[in-house]
């Protein structure tokens, strides 16, 4: 058992002509130490995708949709597809040999590896989570801003990659260090033309009217693994959700807002650009309870 946990994927893609069925899935590693190569794509382009999965009690939630989503990140980006079995395999594995806590989570990443070698590189790892209490009852602070696309972009602008869970993650954290200037917690993106969109490592979902909405994931957002088990228990509680074109009026209307996502959770939002907002923290308990109980 230890801190933090490492498996390096000997054959990340399922490509035909790497693939050799008889290794081994993956190899274990120490986390300090060097494995990856400086000429790899992932480390000077940021060309790669990755997922970050909750973990609880050992227990990866959500697994199987995390997988597809990495799948659709990786063909986005033309990268071989993944070995499903094989980042299974080591998924879990990580998850077993991590310190037993309560809350942890497993980051999986796959590279374009090293230029001209047309081999992916592949790695899981597994830590234990900081303490998201405070998060979770006091809510946070968010601030809008713009991203500079319009909602249609990736209908207009494929190569954008937007809606991909790719390694490059600069503009993503450069907003949340502006968010954090403007005393903030966390931003949340707005379209060109006036839409909400998500947040910097978030999907944003709005009680509105006893429904849960949220924006539509085809106007170049990351369709939420969260968000998405967030509706399931919705629905079974007999609460109606919907996937809707969203504007900041709809977001100053709502009766309350949440960020959701892996590691954090649910969220609730305290203010928006300094604007207190009423919180539901009773709906946002029960919401992490079902969260933090996910068998799958």
């Amino acid at each position: 058992m230890t801190d933090t946990v490492l498996a390096v994927l000997n054959q990340p893609s399922r490509d035909a002509a790497a693939h050799d069925p008889s290794a081994d899935a993956y190899t274990w590693a120490k986390p300090l130490e060097e494995h990856l190569q400086v000429q790899d794509l992932g480390a000077i382009r940021g060309d790669g995708v990755f997922e970050t999965i909750t973990v609880v009690d050992g227990r990866p939630q959500a697994l199987e949709p995390h997988l597809a989503r990495f799948v659709r990140s990786a063909a986005m980006l033309d990268l071989p597809a993944p070995d499903l079995d094989a980042w299974r395999q080591a998924i879990e594995a990580v998850c077993a040999r991590l310190d037993p806590v309560h809350e942890a989570f497993a980051k999986t990443v796959m590279t374009r590896g090293v230029e001209g070698s047309g081999r992916p590189t592949g790695w899981v790892y597994a830590a234990p989570s900081g303490d998201q209490s405070a998060a979770r009852t006091e809510g946070i602070a968010v601030v809008t801003l713009d991203r500079g696309y319009r909602h249609d972009v990736e209908r207009t602008s494929p190569w954008l990659l937007q809606g991909a869970k790719t390694l490059s993650y600069a503009v993503n954290m450069a907003a949340l260090r502006e968010a954090e200037r403007r005393g903030a917690d966390d931003a949340l993106f707005v379209s060109t033309d006036g839409y909400v969109l998500e947040g910097t490592r978030a999907n944003l979902v709005m009680s509105v009217d006893g429904r849960f909405v949220t924006p539509r994931t085809d106007i170049g957002i990351l369709a939420g693994t969260t968000q998405a088990d967030v509706f399931r228990f919705a629905e079974g509680e007999g609460i109606a959700t919907s996937y809707e074109l969203l504007t900041l009026a709809d977001l100053e209307a709502a009766d309350a807002l949440w960020l959701l996502s892996s590691v954090r959770q649910a969220a609730p939002i305290r203010s928006v650009n300094g604007v207190t907002r009423s919180m539901d923290l009773a709906m946002t308990e029960r919401i992490n309870d079902f969260l933090l109980s996910r068998e799958q």
